[in-house]
């Protein structure tokens, strides 16, 4: 429904908004007063009735100490002890709440008081009623310091003249005007991506002009190009960027080969999901004279195409990462370099960063080596075809594998590869537990598409060996690249880096799932006296839900405690992992970061000086953002096709748990699909229902019947909505096991 409001400046006799204009006026200029005659000039007001509305507004306003009376008549803003600097976070009903490091809890803000601040947006505010953890506590929003977002996606209502954009956005309340000659051609109820250009004073809603029309709201197109420019993420490549890619030099000559360390005789391989199209790394295998096993951990050179100060380099920058929707990824470099000359494929000579290490039996690194090499891969195997070759008994397997479509010989040679590093690989897997790591082993969501990228199914995919051997071995580069850099002789380095960090985990959170996971009868204490008994009792919680049907429910709720993982030059180490040191060094075709980690180590090896932190502390901020708002794009689309999967299951029955409780409502996931909805309270009938939040639960009135957080319920499809992305459950019965 439309959130159109009209134009206009007054109110009967009133003037909208007085309050947050004289504060405007004199926050942006603190240091001079002004009288009622020179704010009246301001605001272009002439009339008497006006006039005695700002000397009234003035002495409110003194005697609230928010103003100053300097001299006699003559105003100014009151000194900025309460005055904050932080960000909105605005709610669909168009409120919203401060955010900042200098307080411990959020500062609510009326909808009056928001003066045209929208969520995300760096604000400054006036608080009254500076209470310690009071719940009174209201600001007042007095200057935009910098706005998060101008560009939306909505659906247009045209008029004759005019036109309005309703945003997508939930949180962004207010519908934006396009005059007839900022439309670009768009028609009614189109989806358009529309650009905030104005948002005049006398207006209750902002003035926009349509960038790009999107097309037909539900069309498959449309919608997931909508979700990713919702989050500003580029769908396409700009033609600068491409031709500058498709003009580089990608020959790999004997000069460029004798720079490097030649590995092309080692045995490669790489291991990657069987649709990927890129490959960013490869693993090499040779047994050493020693005994030992020499294992190369091979990286696609990125940096070595990707060059500072061109079109392509900065595009890669702004991008930061590449994106993976359900039924295509948005990548971060042209294809061009993602797919060809940058991937590892098969029985290609490769420029590739390498770090290779001298591991005994035990899985202990006797020796490393970074640097540039030149690198031939053998073999491509999907995981699926690397883990035939680990279950198989002695390793004894088909000859050929075509699981990818494209059959191999597989060797002896590459059969033994496989298993000792599968053997290698849980050897250190199990020292990062017994050291504190955590393991969020989370079945992921996956769809079975057809030509037309229609769902036809829907299933869970867990990691096996073959997964958790490519990542032990990531990750083994990843932490000894960051030790490298920052760590001389047990002695940290003061050499800027790029360090992917995780904080401890937040402790109410923590107490919180301890109450919830309580309920379903997992009474062993969540212990936070330490990182490792808290790593070790989150671990046992999640082996102990393994399997259950509350297990997706509690592991979501248990990544919930986690602070965000980050990218940074300030290094704490990364909890999760139970790392002191960590980097991103892995993935340079599909994250910007990892390409400045490359840089870096290159410049050290060359043994350079150590650059100033600043401007990669601002990469890395930028970096982590982007990141945020590619997760975001990524869960949406999953959420579209989930609906888009349902709309074939109308009523049909399911079974599922009660994944969230709320005073509207209950949320429901399908047990074999995941797919989640919601019951609404007014639509559940044998009784009147009243939200528990102590006992996250809803609670008949008449009845003290019970429908709380973990219960299973049987419930059938009622509503579908592809452009909100939601479900509409309708709960039957509770499920008694």
């Amino acid at each position: 429904m439309s959130k159109r409001k009209e134009f206009h400046k007054k109110r009967g006799n009133e003037i909208k908004d007085l309050t947050q204009k004289i504060s405007k006026i004199l926050n942006q200029s603190p240091a001079q007063s002004f009288n009622y005659r020179q704010i009246c000039a301001k605001l272009q007001i002439t009339d008497a009735n006006g006039r005695n509305q700002i000397i009234k507004n003035l002495e409110e306003l003194k005697a609230q100490k928010r103003i100053e009376e300097s001299e006699p008549g003559k105003y100014k803003i009151a000194a900025l002890s309460k005055y904050y600097t932080g960000t909105i976070d605005a709610t669909s009903n168009g409120n919203g709440y401060f955010i900042s490091d200098e307080f411990d809890h959020d500062i609510y803000i009326p909808a009056r008081n928001l003066n045209r601040a929208l969520h995300k947006d760096t604000v400054k505010i006036y608080l009254y009623n500076r209470k310690k953890n009071s719940s009174r506590e209201e600001g007042d929003v007095v200057e935009i310091i910098k706005r998060s977002k101008t560009e939306f996606v909505g659906v247009l209502q045209l008029s004759n003249n005019f036109g309005f954009v309703v945003p997508d956005d939930s949180k962004m309340y207010s519908d934006i005007f396009v005059p007839k000659n900022k439309l670009k051609n768009a028609e009614h109820g189109e989806k358009v991506l529309v650009k905030l250009v104005d948002w005049p004073e006398n207006s209750k809603n902002p003035f926009g002009e349509i960038l790009d029309v999107l097309g037909k709201p539900g069309d498959h197109d449309t919608e997931i190009h909508s979700i990713l420019l919702e989050y500003g993420l580029p769908y396409k490549f700009d033609e600068k960027v491409e031709n500058e890619a498709t003009k580089l030099p990608f020959e790999i000559t004997k000069e460029e080969i004798a720079k490097r360390r030649d590995m092309r005789k080692d045995l490669t391989f790489t291991i990657d999901p069987k649709d990927a199209k890129d490959f960013d790394d490869a693993l090499s295998f040779e047994i050493m004279e020693n005994g030992n096993y020499e294992i190369g951990i091979h990286i696609a050179d990125v940096s070595h195409y990707l060059h500072e100060n061109t079109f392509l380099d900065d595009e890669a920058y702004n991008r930061a990462t590449s994106v993976y929707l359900v039924d295509r990824v948005v990548p971060m470099l042209p294809e061009v370099l993602s797919n060809g000359v940058c991937s590892l494929r098969p029985n290609e000579e490769k420029l590739t960063f390498s770090a290779v290490f001298e591991i005994n039996n035990k899985a202990h690194v006797i020796n490393e080596w970074f640097g540039r090499t030149v690198t031939y891969s053998d073999q491509r195997f999907a995981y699926e075809e690397a883990q035939e070759i680990i279950e198989s008994e002695k390793g004894i397997i088909p000859q050929e594998v075509s699981i990818t479509g494209e059959s191999y010989n597989v060797t002896p040679e590459i059969v033994s590869a496989v298993l000792k590093m599968d053997e290698l690989a849980k050897i250190l897997r199990k020292k990062r537990l017994q050291q504190g790591a955590i393991t969020f082993d989370r079945a992921e969501v996956k769809f079975i598409l057809d030509e037309n990228s229609e769902p036809t199914g829907v299933y869970f995919k867990e990691a096996k060996e073959a997964n958790k051997l490519i990542e032990e071995f990531m990750l083994l580069a990843n932490r000894k690249v960051a030790e490298f850099v920052g760590r001389k002789n047990g002695v940290a380095t003061k050499n800027t880096f790029i360090y992917r960090v995780h904080d401890e985990p937040n402790v109410d959170k923590l107490a919180a799932l301890q109450t919830i996971v309580s309920k379903f009868g997992y009474t062993n204490k969540i212990d936070m006296s330490s990182k490792e008994s808290t790593a070790a009792s989150l671990n046992k919680l999640l082996s102990d839900v393994s399997g259950k049907g509350e297990a997706n429910m509690i592991e979501t709720l248990a990544v919930r405690t986690m602070s965000k993982a980050i990218y940074t030059t300030d290094n704490i180490g990364h909890y999760g992992l139970a790392f002191d040191y960590y980097s991103h060094f892995t993935s340079p075709i599909r994250r910007y970061p990892d390409v400045m980690t490359h840089r870096l180590l290159q410049h050290y090896l060359l043994g350079g000086k150590s650059p100033k932190a600043e401007s990669y502390e601002e990469k890395c901020k930028h970096s982590s953002e982007r990141e945020q708002l590619a997760t975001s794009a990524e869960r949406d689309s999953i959420k579209y096709m989930q609906v888009k999967y349902m709309e074939k299951h109308m009523d049909q029955e399911f079974e599922g748990v009660i994944s969230g409780v709320t005073e509207w409502g209950i949320y429901v996931e399908i047990i074999e699909n995941g797919c989640e909805g919601m019951c609404r309270i007014r639509e559940i009938t044998d009784d009147f229902y009243i939200y528990d939040e102590k006992q996250y639960a809803l609670v008949g009135q008449s009845s003290n019947n019970i429908y709380q957080l973990g219960d299973q319920v049987l419930i059938k499809v009622k509503r579908t909505d592809l452009e909100r992305k939601h479900l509409d459950f309708t709960l039957l019965e509770k499920i008694n096991k």
